[in-house]
This record gives structure tokens, sequence and C-alpha cells, in this order.
């Protein structure tokens, strides 16, 4: 595959405050990435780095093998053929929706311009939406149509600024798997903004998690939750605790829940450390170290229960099916490890 996107050590800054500091990363054609982070973490800055509204202060951007920004360079974004996806859509209120689909391809052919707005009908699922308004359709269809229109054009790549932001949680994931399913079958190049986890797993091939300007972790989902590459990415990844664990006079590696088994990570000989304990590497032991059921959250599927430990120590304990403990309930359980996550206790968060 090709790069279709290069970003090489990029900084922005407003005045003297630098929000984004030395970002590198790049995406291939037809892979959807995802820069996820809390709000202030450089994530939406960076976002209109690359479609050509903010300036870099160092490093480069290219597009397609050519540079499109560097220090004292900036391409027009109406020259970069970037399409964007916006918070609220931006459907104009005025025209229908063949006329917002087909307002980005207007000195095409008039034959040419219907055919592609009909085939992009049909790629979003609303072949018969053509004559409607945007006040007739639903949150989710406008969003479709928003995104049916910036494909119009046939972008390099498809920039999308928190694109379910404005929806209910559940019908974001859901939108999320359609956009993204459309977005495969068109064969664009995407990246997407988010403060949402849920979204970036359901829609991106990988996720950059970024932190006070910085991106702390490059890499799949999958991979982000269960080898986190520090305690920050632990921590926004998923749900877990940290367990401390120390090291016997034979070497072993000791936490309050037994004995750590070291599986897929190299373990420093010396320093204190803490390992990262997901609600499903804990399971129930009848020999297994006693807790006490302080917490519980049930979630249809799933419960979700969070368990003292004797020292105070708190972890997290998935269930499926039937089982329903009780608060102050004691529960024997023990550790069942495929990934050993460990910490240096000194690492800051």
């Amino acid at each position: 595959m090709n790069k279709l996107l290069e970003l090489n050590d990029v900084h922005i800054a407003y005045e003297n405050t630098e929000v984004v500091k030395g970002v590198t990363y790049d995406l291939q054609a037809g892979e959807i990435g995802c820069l996820l982070g809390p709000s202030g973490c450089g994530k939406t800055t960076l976002l209109r780095a690359i479609a050509g509204f903010e300036p870099i202060r160092a490093g480069s951007i290219d597009l397609k093998q050519s540079t499109v920004s560097r220090p004292g360079k900036i391409l027009a974004p109406e020259q970069r053929h970037i399409g964007m996806v916006f918070q609220d859509f931006a459907l104009f209120p005025h025209l229908n929706v063949a006329d917002n689909i087909g307002f980005g391809i207007a000195d095409r052919p008039g034959k040419e311009r219907r055919k592609r707005i009909e085939s992009l009908l049909r790629l979003v699922e609303l072949p018969d939406a053509g004559s409607l308004f945007p006040h007739q359709l639903s949150g989710g269809q406008q969003q479709r149509i928003a995104l049916a229109r910036a494909l119009a054009p046939e972008p390099s790549l498809l920039l999308m600024d928190e694109p379910f932001s404005s929806m209910d949680v559940d019908l974001r994931e859901s939108l999320a798997r359609e956009v993204r399913e459309i977005l495969k079958r068109e064969g664009t190049t995407a990246l997407l903004v988010t403060h949402d986890q849920h979204e970036a797993f359901a829609m991106a091939d990988r996720i950059a998690v970024m932190q006070t300007g910085l991106i702390q972790q490059w890499d799949t989902a999958f991979n982000l939750y269960h080898t986190p590459a520090n305690r920050f990415v632990a921590g926004f990844i998923g749900q877990g605790a940290l367990l401390p664990v120390v090291r016997d006079n034979r070497g072993r590696l000791i936490s309050e829940l037994g004995p750590i088994p070291v599986v897929g990570t190299e373990v420093s000989k010396t320093g204190n450390m803490e390992i990262l304990l997901r609600p499903d590497d804990v399971v129930r032991q009848p020999d297994g170290v006693t807790t006490q059921v302080i917490g519980k959250a049930f979630r249809g599927a799933d419960i979700l229960y969070r368990l003292r430990l004797q020292s105070g120590t708190e972890i997290l304990y998935i269930t499926h099916g039937r089982d329903n403990f009780p608060l102050g309930e004691t529960l024997s359980v023990g550790l069942d490890l495929d990934h050993t996550v460990l910490f240096p206790v000194a690492e800051s968060v």
C-alpha cells in the first residue's frame, strides 16, 4: 500500500503556546485512521492543519507524496482535494438532498452529475431521498447525506471532525459502523477526530491516542487495549485497575492476587511495578483471594463489578450471563492473563 498522508515532526503553535508538539504518523491509501483524545489534546488543531486551515511551525505534511504544508508554505484548502464532514453536518437548508450532494460537482456535465448523485444516494442507502430537504431527515440520515456530499468530488482524503457528537450514544456506534462500511465500499482514505473510544473502535483501522499535543500510541484498537504503551493509554482506553507487583527472593513477580505469569512482555529486573488488570483478567477461583463487592453496573449482557481486596485496592470484574452478586458479597477470585502489561511505579500518568 502507498502512503497517502504523511506527517513528519509537525509542530503547531498559537503565538507562544505550542499545541501540537512533534507529531509523526501516516495513513495508507484506503485506510481509516482516527485521532482520539480528551478535549485540549490538539487533535482538532491537527485535523485543521491537514485541511490547510492552520499553518505549522515546524515539520511537514505530505499528501500523495507532495508537500502541502511546511513552515512558510501552505497549500490552500481548496487545492488539496480533501473532503470534510463537520460536527453540525453543515447541509444547506434551502437545497434539497440531491442538490446538497451535487453542490461540489456543479462543474460536471448534467448527466454525469445526476449519475454520481444517484450512485451516492444508493451508497448511503437513501435512494429515494433526493427530493427531500434537510429538515425532513433524521439526524442519522442528515449525517449520511453530509457524507455523500463530501464524497461526491471523489476526494483524495476525507476528514471528519467529531461527526457523531450530536447523536445519542447508542446511535453513534451503529452509525460509525455504517459509515465505515460506506467508506470501505468507496475505497476512501479517511481521518476521524473524536473523544469517544467506542466511535474510534467501530470505525478506524488504526488509532492515534493523543495527550497534550503528542501521540502516545498509534496502533490498532486491539493493541491499544491489550498492550498500551504507557499509563495514559492504559487509563484512557477501556477500563481497568493497577495492582502493585513485587519481585520475591526467587525472582518471581508476586501480587496480592498471586504470582504473575509473564506473558508477551519484557520485564525489568529491578524497581517496583504495577500490573494493568482489565475486568476480563479477573476470574472466580474457589481457592482464590477473598474480595468484597463494593459496586456493580448492570449492562445488559454483562455486569461490571468493583471489588475491594483486603489491602483496600480496588479491581474490576465482569460476568456474562445470569450471575448477579449483591453489594457486600464476598467473592474468591484469581487471575487469567493473556497479556502481562507492567508499568514502573515511578512512571507518571
